[in-house]
């Protein structure tokens, strides 16, 4: 990769990693499933209008929008809402590399091979560190919800691996249309109107630059630039920059929200990393498939 563009790349994952910082600012100002719904709103106004048609079934469209737009950013948002540490979570949400490797496994036939395993392995023990970190001073349901946010991302990236889609903005952007009412149906369900009114009604300019960070920024943006790196390098050449978003989810959480990283978040994270390294840049083995028996000739 040219010298540029592995400084976009870095640039990506600082801004994904910074992310987790905003989604903690912007819950001091919304309901966390409000805040969701607004990030997909925002991220799907105006662009939905410049990127042109989709390139894939509406199916895949609503596949990836409902596992990664309301499953998995309503869990996320919800869990670091309950008290999980922006840190924390920029890292435990890399453990949807195992997840994906899971499913691809399950549903794609893919088959891992010994490093794939072996990585799969070393990431769950660092997440068990990490639940023993968390559950020594923090609350144990907003870990498990930011574990299962990590599964519903694993299932998304199933889905559009099977879509394809030949432009990541333009997938992603009419992806960003399928969560918004979703979300905003569990907000007034489980939020409450009078409190989505008064998120609102007192939107300032913290509020709706965290909106905007979160839409435009990291979604909009982010993805844009991930895409123009994926259509100019080999994709085994991109995917490690993604293990630099803890590195600056943690570094920033604690530079910006004092959030503390003691040695069991250390030993944790260098677990987490190592091992989706492990397993995000091993080959899958290709699907046994049994050998056809030759065709006897017709008699005559």
């Amino acid at each position: 990769m040219r010298p540029l563009h592995i400084a976009l790349a870095v640039l990506v994952a600082a801004v994904w990693g910074v992310n987790f910082v905003v989604i903690e600012l912007g819950l001091a100002h919304f309901p966390p499933l409000l805040f969701s719904a607004l990030r997909f709103l925002v991220a799907a106004l105006p662009a939905v209008f410049l990127v042109g048609r989709p390139t894939v079934a509406w199916k895949w469209i609503v596949g990836v929008g409902l596992s990664l737009g309301v499953a998995k950013f309503g869990l996320l948002f919800v869990g670091m809402d309950q008290g999980m540490p922006a840190g924390l979570s920029s890292l435990v949400l890399q453990v949807q590399a195992v997840f994906t490797a899971l499913f691809a496994a399950l549903f794609l036939s893919e088959r891992p091979g010994g490093r794939r395993v072996l990585g799969m392995g070393i990431a769950l023990a660092g997440i068990g560190v990490a639940a023993v970190d968390e559950g020594a001073g923090g609350p144990v349901l907003a870990f498990v919800l930011v574990v299962l946010a990590a599964a519903c991302w694993g299932v998304s990236n199933v889905l559009t691996r099977k879509a394809a889609p030949r432009g990541s903005l333009n997938f992603m952007v009419w992806v960003s249309t399928v969560p918004v009412l979703p979300l905003l149906g569990l907000s007034l369900l489980f939020e409450g109107w009078d409190r989505d009114v008064e998120a609102l009604a007192a939107l300032d300019p913290t509020g709706a630059g965290t909106v905007v960070y979160v839409a435009w920024i990291s979604t909009v943006l982010g993805f844009a630039a991930w895409g123009f790196l994926l259509r100019h390098h080999p994709a085994s050449s991109v995917a490690p920059f993604t293990l630099l978003v803890p590195v600056f989810g943690m570094s920033s959480a604690a530079l910006l929200l004092g959030e503390e990283v003691g040695p069991l978040r250390w030993c944790a994270a260098a677990l987490l990393v190592g091992g989706v390294a492990l397993t995000s840049l091993a080959r899958p083995r290709p699907a046994v498939v049994p050998p056809v028996p030759e065709a006897r000739e017709a008699a005559v």
